[in-house]
């Protein structure tokens, strides 16, 4: 416990949630900006849950949609 009263939290184990989250994070996010949902942009950006809303997000939202491409000329 430090001065302030509040406990250390251990450096290996925020590097360990970084890891974690991060991945999720970005690929929740590519998802949403692809299939324009700007709500769920927004609360994926600001919300942090560890991955977990992230993970929601992809398995099941995002799946029951898809991007239409167009074919260039």
């Amino acid at each position: 416990m430090n001065p302030t009263g509040i406990p250390d939290f251990p450096t290996w184990l925020m590097v360990l949630i970084l890891l974690w989250s991060i991945p999720w994070k970005g690929v929740a996010l590519w998802k949403a900006a692809r299939l324009s949902h700007k709500k769920w942009f927004i609360l994926l950006l600001i919300v942090n849950t560890i991955g977990i809303l992230d993970i929601v997000y992809i398995r099941f939202i995002a799946r029951k949609y898809t991007v239409e491409t167009i074919e260039g000329k």
